[in-house]
């Protein structure tokens, strides 16, 4: 079986942090490193509204936030700047830049901050653009909430270019620069790795992976037939499913607004992700953790009982 590789989802931890910390998530990067943790993933949103809360405020405050289940006081801080300072503290660490909702930047402001964070890490960073779910946040930012597909699209065929050589030039619907050269570009020639998600595997985020795809990293989890139908998609394109990182994860669940989440029955789903495939695999410390003094015995006990579980579930074939 390969080594499964841990991925701390860092930002939603507020309640081992507090609101208004970021130097606390950076600290916990470092921490994680040094405990044998493959990477950390921050999200972001840029300002929330009042759709923020639409579904229902989660009633456990360290189950995951999702579309809706948030207060609009809900702190995010910028990630980018939160990773570069990561970037700089830690080594070996990779570096997601989860849910960065691309359609909220100009794309050569996003290439350039991206390219800049990744010759930071020396080629550490992952990259998952979105387009998020938010009316409001789009609305205060001045754009057209329903072309946001559309829209990353687009950003996505100018990040694929963005890298060199230059110089680089686009016309298209929403974008249009003539012979522009973005240096110093990134780490590596190709640019940092395109990871995409969402939820199910609908038509536009199968032409993306397809497309421009290094990873998978669903909200939820797939179904054996969206993997098929991936895996056509990917073949009729002359690539494999194998070429693309598969990223699940695992998640608690609460008896009370106070309660944590058991390990032992989140990591009960551990062997099915592994045996179709799944090598990364998220977590949120602050489900299973009281405060920071437990991360560490935390941290030795999750990689002990997921290398445990990895050496004796075979992948399907």
């Amino acid at each position: 079986m390969t080594d499964v590789r841990l991925l701390l989802v860092l930002t939603e931890n507020e309640a081992l942090t507090g609101t208004h910390d970021p130097r606390a998530l950076v600290e916990m990067a470092v921490e994680a490193e040094a405990h044998g943790i493959d990477g950390v993933m921050l999200s972001e949103h840029v300002v929330l509204g009042r759709d923020s809360g639409a579904a229902g405020e989660m009633a456990n405050p360290r189950d995951y936030a999702a579309p809706g289940n948030q207060s609009p006081d809900y702190p995010w801080p910028n990630s980018l700047v939160v990773m570069s300072a990561i970037a700089q503290a830690t080594e070996r660490l990779r570096i997601v830049a989860g849910a960065v909702i691309a359609p909220l930047r100009h794309p050569l402001l996003l290439a350039k901050e991206l390219g800049t964070l990744d010759l930071l890490s020396r080629g550490r960073l992952v990259v998952l653009p979105t387009v998020s779910w938010s009316r409001d946040e789009y609305a205060a930012l001045g754009v057209p909430f329903t072309e946001r597909g559309k829209i990353l699209d687009e950003q996505l065929d100018i990040l694929a270019k963005a890298w060199g050589p230059f110089p680089i030039r686009h016309e298209g619907r929403y974008f249009s620069f003539d012979d522009v050269w973005l240096e110093p570009g990134a780490y590596t020639p190709q640019g940092p790795p395109i990871w995409l998600g969402g939820q199910g595997m609908h038509p536009p985020l199968i032409r993306r992976l397809v497309r421009h795809g290094r990873g998978l990293n669903p909200f939820g989890p797939l179904t054996d037939g969206d993997l098929a139908v991936l895996a056509s998609a990917m073949r009729g394109a002359g690539r494999d499913l194998d070429e693309l990182e598969l990223v699940g994860g695992i998640r608690g669940t609460f008896r009370s607004s106070d309660d944590l989440a058991d390990l032992g029955d989140a990591l009960s789903s551990l062997p099915g992700q592994l045996r179709r495939g799944f090598t990364t695999i998220c977590f949120k410390p602050a489900m299973f953790v009281r405060d920071r003094a437990g991360l560490p015995a935390f941290y030795d006990e999750l990689t002990d009982r997921v290398a445990r579980m990895a050496s004796t579930t075979g992948r399907e074939s």
